[in-house]
């Protein structure tokens, strides 16, 4: 049997207000998700992956790739940003067969499954961490067998059965390695690595932080690999000629012995290949980060969001200023890049403390910051919170959820600032942070040719611009 997975194009994703230069200058990272779908279900099977985003496809050629694979399941990946180019190649892969069966699957499912699934064009949902129910629903659609099985959802005589989630996968070790082979792997690439081979990896699943703005798709419970499984697939993708691996945990750093014990088996096998993980503030110290550094991660995520703790406790965010200075001033000292966050416009947020935390971005010196405006997504505290409050008059996530038309923009948290003021405060922290000789020079500094060059400075074109706020 034929199965095709798909990542959607991104022609009508719900857009955050990034500069739109910098958007499309970032690059674009390998399906993860997909990659561990295919490697899961039986090997009697065909299965390729079409990465839309990746080879830049339009809905034609979309159409022509479907017919050309014949396949007999269709699986889309669907989250709340990409649902109306999910439901695109779901209409694509109907107009080519209609006996194809369209498979949905991400985070946008497990919030709205009824809704999902009640869309035109679809026939099941994958409920969950989705790699064994799709295994599972590719082998009762070629034997005939129950759909009645956790973590799917599909239509019974046109009416929506909707099974529980499957349980979260308990034995991370257990699951095989992602099938990298089925991606074009030459069509990814990071504004932040220029140049290089990359690769995405998960070591854990699950955040055990209760941050308000976000959903945790793979729950808050945290379920690990062991050091030796996460460093097997390091080496594996070194000696595919990966040269550097985005770890894309929630949190890498949640179990600090776990993560000095990666470090060290790195080292023990004389691995060099470079990584990046996310970490959260409470979960780094001097002694983690060094060993980190010298086990090969070149570069921290860190979600930052405010430069006031009265901000950061409305986010739920327990952690204080002098923690993040030090972090940041040491990880500088050793020469560890960092990617740092930043949100404006939270729930009681002023215009004061929008400037104290741009300052704040400035001071701790990152090499790259992220600005956005706080925007309250579905099965978040933060949704949540307006929905209560009456803030929010209506549940708009549900009602896109139904009705996923091309043309809706998230709304942000206004109760404090209008939303031209925010997007004004939004260009002013960019061009504030990045419009600084000390910054240029720096960035210049590690240019290394003159393709990296021109695309920084596409990247920058949107907001070296200066500017203040009014």
């Amino acid at each position: 049997m034929n199965i095709l997975l798909v990542q959607p194009p991104t022609g009508h994703m719900l857009r955050t207000h990034l500069p739109k230069s910098v958007e499309s200058e970032s690059g674009v990272l390998p399906p993860l998700g997909l990659m561990y779908a295919a490697s899961l279900v039986d090997k009697k099977h065909r299965v390729e992956i079409l990465d839309c985003e990746a080879e830049r496809l339009g809905e034609a050629a979309i159409s022509e790739r479907i017919r050309a694979a014949a396949p007999r399941i269709v699986g889309v990946t669907a989250t709340t940003f990409t649902i109306i180019d999910a439901l695109l190649v779901a209409r694509a892969a109907k107009q080519v067969s209609r006996d194809i069966l369209v498979v949905l699957g991400g985070a946008h499912c497990d919030i709205y499954p009824a809704e999902t699934l009640a869309l035109p064009d679809v026939d099941f949902l994958v409920l969950g961490e989705g790699e064994r129910p799709f295994a599972k629903l590719a082998e009762a659609v070629e034997r005939g067998g129950s759909f009645d099985f956790p973590g799917l959802a599909y239509k019974k005589d046109g009416a929506p059965v909707i099974n529980p989630p499957d349980a979260p996968i308990e034995d991370l070790d257990s699951l095989p390695a992602p099938d990298r082979n089925a991606i074009p792997r030459a069509k990814y690439a990071s504004l932040l690595s220029p140049g290089k081979l990359i690769t995405t990896m998960f070591t854990s699943r699950g955040c055990p932080f209760n941050c308000s703005f976000c959903y945790r798709h793979t729950g808050c419970r945290f379920r690990a690999r062991s050091a030796a499984s996460v460093v097997d697939e390091m080496a594996a993708c070194a000696r595919d000629g990966y040269e550097e691996i985005f770890l894309i945990d929630d949190t890498f750093t949640v179990d600090r012995a776990r993560v000095l014990a990666v470090c060290a088996e790195l080292r023990r096998r004389g691995l060099t290949i470079a990584w990046d993980a996310r970490a959260h503030i409470n979960t780094l110290d001097p002694e983690l980060i060094q060993a980190m550094a010298k086990a090969g991660c070149m570069r921290l995520h860190i979600g930052v969001e405010a430069g006031t703790e009265e901000v950061l406790a409305t986010l739920g965010k327990k952690i204080q200023l002098a923690r993040i200075r030090e972090t940041f001033k040491f990880t500088r000292s050793i020469g560890m890049e960092t990617l740092a966050y930043f949100m404006i416009g939270s729930p009681g947020e002023t215009k004061e403390q929008i400037l104290k935390t741009v300052d704040f971005a400035v001071e701790l010196d990152p090499d790259y910051a992220q600005f956005s405006i706080t925007t309250p997504f579905p099965a978040t505290g933060l949704y949540s919170a307006g929905l209560r409050q009456g803030f929010f008059k209506t549940d708009y996530w549900k009602e896109f959820a139904a009705n996923p038309a091309p043309g809706f923009s998230p709304p942000y948290w206004t109760k404090e600032l209008p939303e031209d003021e925010l997007l004004r405060l939004l260009n002013f922290a960019h061009r504030k942070f990045y419009w600084r000789a000390k910054y240029i020079l720096r960035s210049l500094a590690k240019t290394r040719s003159l393709t990296e060059l021109w695309k920084k400075a596409r990247a920058g074109a949107g907001i070296l611009l200066p500017s203040t706020p009014d």
